[in-house]
């Protein structure tokens, strides 16, 4: 066994995992895993720059994790910074400071890279699941069918940028595209800093017409029809699949392979394009840093099933974080 921390700092969250990784069978054990919503990304599609605010929550979870990371002993540590970070100006600062406090410099890494940890991290255990093994909607029951059928498409959606990566065992083809929870919330649904509640037949129509432009984008290199199983990452997903679930606290075993239907995922969706701030936070598995990006998140993940023509999407807790960790353990 060898013990790694791997970080994830992304437009919206910035997440740790501390585990024990045996590359010789394939096991990984969590011994901390841990989300802060820090908005890093806040204000960046309109500024290009990362605002002061953004970058001091950020550090004070940076702050919170190398304790926990230094408590742990991990032998290695891994600091991958996406979309935002990627995108400012003033990155540099980011760097800077994540330096201080935690000893290693980030990698900002390319949307292409991005897809592959996600890819990594959401598959390794897929392979030969069986129904009777993985939770469908109702939780329980029904008889035995084949594993997950391959190739799987991994969709990654994230705060500013959703990263799709096709392949089997190994990557076949990946893109990453500019649209996010985070990214279409603040393009579309946010005018003199406050947030349609909720968001106008107008504004949902030119949402789903950026996200129709990106999967276009994303066709040109990842060709999404292809796919046998469609695994969905991040937390506008497991959030929706939360929903789906009844789950009256979030439960990330119950949710971890779940698969949630077509139907379910646009009903849901339309209910969260159609509620107020105050109708959302009241979703007992609603985190609150996600209450007024969920909406643009969900049709974002729905947009995708009904392109790719998915009757299901299979829910990973399992994601780029598990696949840094990955990274570190070979």
């Amino acid at each position: 066994m060898k013990r790694v921390a791997a970080i994830d700092c992304g437009t919206n969250s910035i997440r740790l995992l501390v585990a024990d990784c045996d590359p010789a069978t394939g096991e990984l054990k969590d011994l901390d895993r841990r989300m802060q919503i820090v908005r890093l990304g806040q204000g960046v599609d309109r500024t290009g720059r990362l605002a002061p605010e953004a970058l001091e929550r950020t550090f004070a979870a940076c702050r919170e994790y190398a304790a926990v990371i230094k408590g742990l002993g991990a032998e290695q540590v891994r600091f991958v910074a996406t979309s935002a970070s990627r995108d400012a100006e003033n990155r540099e600062d980011f760097v800077r400071g994540v330096v201080d406090i935690l000893g290693v410099e980030p990698e900002v890494i390319t949307g292409d890279q991005e897809a592959e940890f996600s890819f990594d991290g959401a598959t390794k255990e897929l392979t030969g699941i069986e129904a009777a093994g993985a939770k469908g909607l109702a939780g329980k029951g029904g008889g035995r069918r084949p594993g997950m059928e391959r190739p799987f498409l991994v969709v990654d959606i994230g705060g500013g940028s959703t990263e799709f990566v096709l392949g089997s065992d190994s990557v076949r083809a990946a893109r990453s595209v500019d649209v996010g929870c985070v990214r279409m919330t603040e393009r579309h649904l946010v005018h003199d800093g406050e947030i349609s509640d909720p968001p106008t037949p107008g504004q949902i129509s030119a949402i789903k017409a950026d996200i129709a432009a990106a999967l276009d984008r994303a066709e040109e290199t990842v060709p999404l029809s292809e796919a046998a199983t469609l695994v969905g990452l991040a937390g506008s997903v497991t959030t929706v699949a939360a929903i789906a679930l009844g789950l009256d606290q979030y439960d990330s075993e119950a949710i971890h392979h779940s698969r949630i239907p077509l139907a379910k995922v646009r009903e849901i969706t339309d209910r969260l394009l159609s509620s107020t701030h105050a109708e959302r936070a009241a979703v007992p598995v609603m985190h609150p840093g996600r209450v007024d990006v969920i909406a643009a998140g969900a049709l974002v993940l729905l947009s995708i099933m009904e392109r790719t023509g998915a009757e299901e999407v299979v829910v990973s807790e399992h994601d780029i974080l598990d696949g840094i960790a990955w990274s570190l353990a070979g």
